[in-house]
């Protein structure tokens, strides 16, 4: 699941994206109303959190174009503004739900597992729920993994990084992607992390079947599906 949060408050950002990514979430962040517009309107998103108040661009503003440009991911509105008059404001702007500041986080993330739910019973383009691989499928809202079947049982970080590959299947990704997409790393430290999950990865959906999914292409990365070629 890949989530783009907009909001200018550094402490509440940190705040929603550390909870979501422990929960496995990808998170991107902008702290700029422009900059969110533009990562929303050019990016892939299954869910955008957008505080009201924002410089640049206010919150509002970006949703009333985001909308006008046909693009319905759904959007949890964050305010501090809590009267009806303010709630029906974010939700004529085309918010899809409200939630007043302070919030609890565990309603927060509530709120935006019922927006994705309610995204693919509509049958939404913007929110992919499943995602599939050859015969590997990864089921987002109900965290599932199989392959040919067989269920496979994910930590949440082998989780996110499956994900990642998958939204990525076909591509060689390399070790920068992996380290900004799902550890949120904006440099390289050196670490042996990607090497070790990987392989604890590809044990986990590879070992017991007979066509390998995840390749190594040497000295530039990983590629999901098909061969090295």
């Amino acid at each position: 699941m890949r989530i783009l949060i907009i909001e200018d408050d550094k402490d509440v950002a940190s705040f929603i994206q550390s909870g979501l990514q422990q929960s496995g979430w990808n998170v991107d962040h902008a702290d700029n109303g422009k900059d969110g517009l533009f990562l929303a309107a050019t990016e892939s998103y299954d869910a955008l959190v957008v505080d009201r108040m924002l410089p640049a661009v206010d919150g509002l503003t970006v949703i009333r174009t985001l909308r006008a440009s046909g693009i319905q991911t759904p959007v949890l509105v964050l305010s501090a503004l809590g009267e009806v008059d303010d709630r029906v404001a974010g939700l004529k702007a085309g918010g899809d739900d409200y939630l007043v500041k302070p919030f609890a986080f565990s309603e927060l993330s509530a709120r935006l597992e019922a927006l994705l739910r309610r995204s693919g019973e509509h049958g939404s383009t913007q929110a992919t729920t499943v995602l599939n691989v050859a015969d590997l499928k990864m089921d987002l809202l109900r965290r599932d993994v199989s392959r040919a079947a067989t269920k496979i049982d994910l930590q949440p970080r082998e989780f996110q990084l499956l994900e990642f590959l998958m939204r990525h299947a076909g591509q060689v990704v390399t070790r920068t992607m992996l380290l900004e997409g799902v550890w949120d790393y904006h440099f390289d430290p050196q670490t042996n992390v990607i090497d070790v999950h990987i392989s604890r990865l590809r044990a986990k959906i590879d070992r017991d079947f007979d066509v390998p999914l995840l390749h190594t292409v040497r000295g530039v990365g990983y590629k999901l599906g098909g061969d090295t070629n």
